[in-house]
This record gives structure tokens, sequence and C-alpha cells, in this order.
């Protein structure tokens, strides 16, 4: 079974998280796909990515871009892991309907929205009845993420 890991956001957007959690996935080595809620939002997501650090830099790609076998992190509104990654990062309230073919998904998501937050539960319990590994965690004051059972 895939682990699910859910990111509970208290201090920072999603924007400003996604970033950190990009360069944790490829300094492990592995290739990753962010799910979107739309095609306009994997745009926003890839333009944050060039430009949220002048420091640095995430290798990544959309459906613009093409060649998504070339590019470690691919951002898209698909269900098709056209990069062949081994981490997937949902975000919006997107789910996957193939996480057997990951090793690992991680499930973004900001506690400041009520709504957010109550769809959180709902894809953790559907989670849980599938018979996934899911771990928690929570965002700290200053940023980094604290692990709750």
């Amino acid at each position: 079974m895939t682990e699910i890991s859910f990111y509970h956001l208290l201090n920072t957007s999603v924007e400003k998280a996604i970033p950190q959690l990009v360069e944790k996935l490829l300094e492990s080595g592995l290739r990753g796909l962010i799910r979107t809620g739309s095609e306009e939002r994997a745009e926003v997501i890839s333009s944050l990515l060039w430009t949220y650090d002048t420091a640095s830099f995430i290798p990544h790609g959309t459906k613009h871009d093409a060649n998504a076998l070339e590019q470690p992190i691919w951002i898209t509104s698909d269900e098709e892991n056209s990069n062949g990654a081994e981490i997937i990062l949902l975000i919006d309230g997107m789910t996957c309907a193939n996480l057997k073919s990951y090793r690992r998904c991680l499930d973004i998501f900001d506690g400041r929205d009520a709504n957010a937050l109550r769809d959180a539960r709902v894809r953790w319990q559907s989670y849980n009845d599938s018979g996934h590994a899911i771990t928690y965690w929570r965002q700290t004051e200053v940023g980094g993420w604290e692990k709750k059972v």
C-alpha cells in the first residue's frame, strides 16, 4: 500500500509550503508529480517554483513545457503519471484514483479553511478504509513540521 502523509498547513499557504516540500523530494533523488485542480493552477505553481527563491532551482515542467519524462517534477491536473513519479503531491483537494502506482502520497491542505479541513478528514477516512499507512504532519508556528499521532 502507498504511504499517505497529510500536511496540515496552519501558518502559511499551499504556495509557500510547496517549494520546501518539493526541494526535500528532490534531495531524496525521487521523482514527483504535483496534482492540481486545473491546468491554470498548474501554471501558477510552475511560475511559483521558478520565482520563489532567486538562489534556488527546481527543475520541473507542465503540459505547456512538454517532455514529461525529462522532468523530475511534473505539475498537472491529470491523473496520468506522465513523468514516472514515485511521489505524488495532492493540492487543491485533489485525489488520486491510482495511488498504488506511487510509493508515497503527500496530501497538502490549508487547515485555516473549514471546507479544506472537512474534505481532508473525508480523504483520511477513505485512505484508512482502503488500508493505506497514514501519517499526519502539522505545521508548527515557525514553519516546520511536527509529526502527530
